[in-house]
Protein backbone atom coordinates (compact mmCIF):
# COMPACT_ATOMS: atom_id res chain seq x y z
CA UNK A 1 0.00 0.00 0.00
CA UNK A 2 1.16 3.52 -0.82
CA UNK A 3 2.58 5.78 1.64
CA UNK A 4 2.45 5.77 5.65
CA UNK A 5 -0.01 3.33 7.68
CA UNK A 6 -0.69 3.02 11.26
CA UNK A 7 -0.43 -0.55 12.97
CA UNK A 8 -3.99 -0.01 14.17
CA UNK A 9 -5.31 1.86 10.69
CA UNK A 10 -6.02 0.81 7.24
CA UNK A 11 -6.08 4.20 5.85
CA UNK A 12 -2.80 5.00 4.41
CA UNK A 13 -1.71 8.44 4.29
CA UNK A 14 0.58 9.73 1.63
CA UNK A 15 2.62 13.45 1.57
CA UNK A 16 3.55 13.62 -1.75
CA UNK A 17 1.99 14.66 -5.20
CA UNK A 18 3.90 11.54 -6.87
CA UNK A 19 2.68 9.08 -3.91
CA UNK A 20 -0.66 10.47 -4.21
CA UNK A 21 -1.09 10.26 -7.99
CA UNK A 22 0.58 6.43 -8.16
CA UNK A 23 -2.49 5.25 -5.58
CA UNK A 24 -5.30 7.19 -8.01
CA UNK A 25 -3.87 5.58 -11.62
CA UNK A 26 -4.39 2.36 -9.41
CA UNK A 27 -7.33 2.76 -9.00
CA UNK A 28 -8.74 4.37 -12.22
CA UNK A 29 -6.74 1.16 -14.20
CA UNK A 30 -9.94 -0.85 -12.00
CA UNK A 31 -11.85 2.03 -13.45
CA UNK A 32 -12.55 3.35 -10.03
CA UNK A 33 -14.38 6.60 -9.84
CA UNK A 34 -12.71 8.95 -7.11
CA UNK A 35 -14.15 12.13 -5.09
CA UNK A 36 -11.96 14.61 -2.81
CA UNK A 37 -12.84 16.27 0.09
CA UNK A 38 -10.58 19.49 0.51
CA UNK A 39 -9.63 20.38 4.11
CA UNK A 40 -7.42 22.30 6.82
CA UNK A 41 -7.78 19.54 9.21
CA UNK A 42 -8.86 19.38 12.86
CA UNK A 43 -11.68 17.85 11.53
CA UNK A 44 -15.82 18.05 12.80
CA UNK A 45 -18.38 16.56 12.30
CA UNK A 46 -19.05 18.93 8.85
CA UNK A 47 -16.23 17.64 7.35
CA UNK A 48 -17.00 13.89 8.46
CA UNK A 49 -20.34 14.75 6.75
CA UNK A 50 -18.35 15.78 3.78
CA UNK A 51 -16.46 12.20 3.38
CA UNK A 52 -19.74 10.44 4.01
CA UNK A 53 -21.58 12.66 1.13
CA UNK A 54 -18.22 11.60 -1.25
CA UNK A 55 -18.54 7.39 -0.19
CA UNK A 56 -21.80 7.52 -0.96
CA UNK A 57 -21.63 8.92 -4.56
CA UNK A 58 -17.94 7.69 -5.36
CA UNK A 59 -16.09 4.91 -5.03
CA UNK A 60 -12.63 6.15 -3.61
CA UNK A 61 -12.41 9.03 -0.92
CA UNK A 62 -9.15 11.14 -0.88
CA UNK A 63 -9.62 13.89 2.21
CA UNK A 64 -6.61 16.25 2.31
CA UNK A 65 -5.45 17.66 5.07
CA UNK A 66 -3.42 20.82 4.82
CA UNK A 67 -3.77 24.33 6.58
CA UNK A 68 -2.90 26.65 3.37
CA UNK A 69 -0.69 29.21 4.05
CA UNK A 70 -1.67 31.30 1.07
CA UNK A 71 -4.62 32.00 2.45
CA UNK A 72 -4.08 33.95 5.77
CA UNK A 73 -2.84 37.20 6.28
CA UNK A 74 0.35 37.92 8.06
CA UNK A 75 -1.86 39.25 11.48
CA UNK A 76 -4.07 35.95 11.03
CA UNK A 77 -3.94 32.84 12.84
CA UNK A 78 -1.53 30.48 10.92
CA UNK A 79 0.37 29.42 13.67
CA UNK A 80 -2.25 28.89 15.93
CA UNK A 81 -4.83 27.47 13.49
CA UNK A 82 -5.65 23.95 15.86
CA UNK A 83 -4.08 21.17 14.53
CA UNK A 84 -4.36 17.51 15.01
CA UNK A 85 -3.40 14.69 12.77
CA UNK A 86 -3.79 11.99 14.57
CA UNK A 87 -7.08 12.80 15.01
CA UNK A 88 -7.86 13.59 11.74
CA UNK A 89 -6.31 10.95 10.86
CA UNK A 90 -9.01 8.63 13.17
CA UNK A 91 -11.96 10.01 12.24
CA UNK A 92 -11.52 10.21 8.00
CA UNK A 93 -10.73 6.24 8.69
CA UNK A 94 -14.29 5.67 10.83
CA UNK A 95 -16.19 7.12 7.58
CA UNK A 96 -14.33 5.14 5.43
CA UNK A 97 -12.09 7.53 3.71
CA UNK A 98 -9.79 5.71 1.35
CA UNK A 99 -6.58 8.10 1.47
CA UNK A 100 -5.48 10.20 3.32
CA UNK A 101 -3.05 13.57 1.74
CA UNK A 102 -1.45 15.51 4.25
CA UNK A 103 2.09 17.55 2.16
CA UNK A 104 4.27 19.58 3.63
CA UNK A 105 4.22 22.93 2.85
CA UNK A 106 7.37 22.80 0.87
CA UNK A 107 5.71 19.97 -1.28
CA UNK A 108 2.86 22.31 -1.95
CA UNK A 109 4.48 25.42 -2.48
CA UNK A 110 8.34 24.35 -3.71
CA UNK A 111 11.32 26.78 -3.14
CA UNK A 112 10.53 29.19 -5.78
CA UNK A 113 6.77 29.16 -6.26
CA UNK A 114 5.54 32.34 -7.64
CA UNK A 115 2.17 31.79 -9.40
CA UNK A 116 -0.94 33.57 -8.20
CA UNK A 117 -4.55 33.27 -9.20
CA UNK A 118 -6.78 36.83 -9.56
CA UNK A 119 -10.14 36.20 -8.71
CA UNK A 120 -13.58 38.36 -8.98
CA UNK A 121 -17.18 38.28 -9.76
CA UNK A 122 -18.03 35.85 -6.33
CA UNK A 123 -14.85 36.92 -4.23
CA UNK A 124 -15.89 40.61 -3.97
CA UNK A 125 -17.23 42.09 -1.19
CA UNK A 126 -18.13 39.96 2.10
CA UNK A 127 -15.19 38.20 3.17
CA UNK A 128 -13.70 38.91 0.26
CA UNK A 129 -13.78 42.77 1.42
CA UNK A 130 -12.60 41.73 4.72
CA UNK A 131 -9.95 39.19 3.92
CA UNK A 132 -8.93 40.05 0.68
CA UNK A 133 -5.84 37.89 0.59
CA UNK A 134 -7.86 34.54 1.15
CA UNK A 135 -9.79 33.64 -2.00
CA UNK A 136 -6.51 34.30 -4.12
CA UNK A 137 -5.19 31.64 -2.01
CA UNK A 138 -8.38 29.27 -1.61
CA UNK A 139 -7.88 29.38 -5.71
CA UNK A 140 -4.22 28.54 -6.03
CA UNK A 141 -4.36 25.67 -3.39
CA UNK A 142 -7.66 24.04 -5.00
CA UNK A 143 -6.31 24.30 -8.44
CA UNK A 144 -3.54 22.65 -7.40
CA UNK A 145 -5.20 19.62 -5.20
CA UNK A 146 -8.00 19.43 -8.14
CA UNK A 147 -4.79 18.67 -10.77
CA UNK A 148 -2.85 16.28 -8.27
CA UNK A 149 -6.34 14.58 -7.62
CA UNK A 150 -8.06 14.42 -10.74
CA UNK A 151 -11.13 13.21 -9.20
CA UNK A 152 -14.58 13.46 -10.67
CA UNK A 153 -16.13 15.56 -7.79
CA UNK A 154 -14.88 17.24 -5.29
CA UNK A 155 -17.29 17.94 -1.98
CA UNK A 156 -17.35 22.01 0.04
CA UNK A 157 -19.17 22.83 2.93
CA UNK A 158 -21.89 25.49 2.61
CA UNK A 159 -21.00 27.08 5.64
CA UNK A 160 -18.30 28.94 3.78
CA UNK A 161 -21.26 29.46 1.25
CA UNK A 162 -18.90 32.25 -0.82
CA UNK A 163 -16.11 29.92 -0.88
CA UNK A 164 -18.08 27.47 -2.44
CA UNK A 165 -19.40 30.14 -5.24
CA UNK A 166 -15.77 31.21 -5.59
CA UNK A 167 -14.78 28.02 -6.21
CA UNK A 168 -17.73 26.68 -8.97
CA UNK A 169 -16.48 30.08 -10.96
CA UNK A 170 -12.87 29.49 -11.12
CA UNK A 171 -13.52 25.77 -12.04
CA UNK A 172 -15.56 26.85 -14.50
CA UNK A 173 -13.86 29.77 -16.19
CA UNK A 174 -10.52 27.48 -16.23
CA UNK A 175 -12.34 24.59 -17.56
CA UNK A 176 -11.39 22.61 -15.20
CA UNK A 177 -13.07 19.03 -15.46
CA UNK A 178 -14.34 18.45 -11.82
CA UNK A 179 -17.86 18.47 -10.26
CA UNK A 180 -18.37 20.88 -7.61
CA UNK A 181 -20.62 20.09 -5.05
CA UNK A 182 -22.16 21.46 -1.66
CA UNK A 183 -23.48 19.97 1.37
CA UNK A 184 -25.55 21.64 3.35
CA UNK A 185 -24.12 23.42 6.96
CA UNK A 186 -23.92 20.52 9.68
CA UNK A 187 -24.51 22.31 13.03
CA UNK A 188 -24.35 21.65 16.80
CA UNK A 189 -28.02 20.71 18.13
CA UNK A 190 -28.24 24.77 19.22
CA UNK A 191 -28.36 25.65 15.62
CA UNK A 192 -24.06 27.14 15.78
CA UNK A 193 -22.28 26.50 12.45
CA UNK A 194 -19.44 23.70 12.99
CA UNK A 195 -16.24 25.06 12.42
CA UNK A 196 -12.51 24.63 13.66
CA UNK A 197 -12.69 27.77 14.61
CA UNK A 198 -14.96 27.53 16.99
CA UNK A 199 -12.26 25.90 19.58
CA UNK A 200 -11.29 29.75 20.24
CA UNK A 201 -14.67 30.03 22.26
CA UNK A 202 -14.21 30.01 25.89
CA UNK A 203 -17.41 28.60 27.81
CA UNK A 204 -19.02 31.78 27.79
CA UNK A 205 -18.76 32.57 24.19
CA UNK A 206 -19.81 29.51 23.43
CA UNK A 207 -23.19 30.06 25.10
CA UNK A 208 -23.56 33.09 22.72
CA UNK A 209 -22.55 31.76 19.73
CA UNK A 210 -26.00 30.57 18.61
CA UNK A 211 -26.96 33.99 18.34
CA UNK A 212 -25.37 34.60 15.08
CA UNK A 213 -27.69 31.95 13.74
CA UNK A 214 -30.56 32.82 15.53
CA UNK A 215 -30.64 36.14 14.56
CA UNK A 216 -30.02 35.06 10.48
CA UNK A 217 -32.94 32.56 11.07
CA UNK A 218 -35.36 35.04 12.42
CA UNK A 219 -34.37 37.90 10.06
CA UNK A 220 -34.49 35.27 7.08
CA UNK A 221 -38.19 34.35 8.27
CA UNK A 222 -39.34 38.00 8.09
CA UNK A 223 -38.01 38.56 4.87
CA UNK A 224 -39.77 35.45 3.74
CA UNK A 225 -43.21 36.93 4.74
CA UNK A 226 -42.83 39.36 2.00
CA UNK A 227 -42.28 42.48 3.75
CA UNK A 228 -39.25 43.50 2.46
CA UNK A 229 -40.76 45.37 -0.94
CA UNK A 230 -38.27 48.18 -0.81
CA UNK A 231 -34.38 48.86 0.27
CA UNK A 232 -35.49 50.40 3.60
CA UNK A 233 -37.23 47.56 4.46
CA UNK A 234 -34.29 45.22 3.70
CA UNK A 235 -31.96 47.43 5.67
CA UNK A 236 -34.26 47.50 8.18
CA UNK A 237 -34.41 43.75 9.15
CA UNK A 238 -30.86 43.51 8.51
CA UNK A 239 -30.03 46.54 11.09
CA UNK A 240 -32.43 44.46 13.13
CA UNK A 241 -30.41 41.27 12.89
CA UNK A 242 -27.00 43.38 13.63
CA UNK A 243 -28.77 44.70 16.70
CA UNK A 244 -29.34 41.02 18.17
CA UNK A 245 -25.74 39.69 17.61
CA UNK A 246 -23.94 43.12 19.33
CA UNK A 247 -26.33 42.86 22.30
CA UNK A 248 -25.41 38.99 22.39
CA UNK A 249 -21.53 40.03 23.32
CA UNK A 250 -20.22 40.19 19.35
CA UNK A 251 -17.48 43.14 19.19
CA UNK A 252 -17.97 43.37 16.20
CA UNK A 253 -19.53 42.81 12.71
CA UNK A 254 -17.80 42.10 9.65
CA UNK A 255 -21.35 42.15 7.53
CA UNK A 256 -24.74 41.01 7.94
CA UNK A 257 -26.35 40.95 3.98
CA UNK A 258 -28.96 39.33 1.51
CA UNK A 259 -27.59 38.39 -1.38
CA UNK A 260 -28.33 36.52 -4.83
CA UNK A 261 -28.16 33.19 -3.96
CA UNK A 262 -26.35 31.94 -7.28
CA UNK A 263 -24.08 35.35 -8.18
CA UNK A 264 -23.95 37.13 -4.39
CA UNK A 265 -25.35 40.47 -6.23
CA UNK A 266 -27.03 42.88 -3.57
CA UNK A 267 -30.27 42.67 -3.06
CA UNK A 268 -32.43 45.63 -2.22
CA UNK A 269 -35.78 44.05 -2.45
CA UNK A 270 -37.20 40.92 -1.59
CA UNK A 271 -41.02 38.98 -1.78
CA UNK A 272 -40.86 36.56 -0.18
CA UNK A 273 -40.03 33.76 -1.97
CA UNK A 274 -37.55 35.62 -4.43
CA UNK A 275 -35.92 38.54 -6.78
CA UNK A 276 -36.73 38.16 -10.02
CA UNK A 277 -37.47 34.33 -10.25
CA UNK A 278 -33.70 33.70 -8.13
CA UNK A 279 -33.95 32.76 -4.91
CA UNK A 280 -31.99 34.60 -2.11
CA UNK A 281 -29.21 33.75 0.69
CA UNK A 282 -28.58 36.24 4.25
CA UNK A 283 -24.72 35.80 4.92
CA UNK A 284 -22.98 36.81 8.10
CA UNK A 285 -19.50 37.20 9.53
CA UNK A 286 -19.25 38.47 13.11
CA UNK A 287 -16.32 38.79 15.73
CA UNK A 288 -16.69 36.32 19.19
CA UNK A 289 -13.37 36.75 21.28
CA UNK A 290 -10.87 35.15 19.16
CA UNK A 291 -12.73 34.08 17.05
CA UNK A 292 -14.26 35.31 13.56
CA UNK A 293 -17.62 33.19 12.87
CA UNK A 294 -19.39 33.05 10.03
CA UNK A 295 -23.10 31.52 8.73
CA UNK A 296 -25.31 31.88 6.16
CA UNK A 297 -29.17 30.75 5.85
CA UNK A 298 -31.38 30.21 2.89
CA UNK A 299 -34.11 32.35 2.80
CA UNK A 300 -36.51 30.72 0.52
CA UNK A 301 -36.30 27.72 2.09
CA UNK A 302 -37.32 28.96 5.34
CA UNK A 303 -40.13 31.30 4.31
CA UNK A 304 -43.68 29.99 5.16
Amino acid sequence: MVGEQSEMSELPIVRTVAALRTQVAAWRRNGESVALVPTMGYLHEGHLELARRAGQERRRVVASVFVNPTQFAPTEDLQTYPRDEVGDHAKLRSVGCHLMYAPTVAEMYPNGFATRIGVGGEAEGLCGAFRPQMFGGVAVVVTKLLLQVMPDVAFFGEKDYQQLLVIRRFVRDLDIPVAIEGVPVVREADGLAMSSRNSYLTPEERRRAPTLNRALVKAAQRFGQGACQSKDAVDAVLDQARQEILAAGFSKIDYVDLRDAESLAAIDHFDGRSVDGRSARLLAAAWLGKARLIDNVSVASLRG
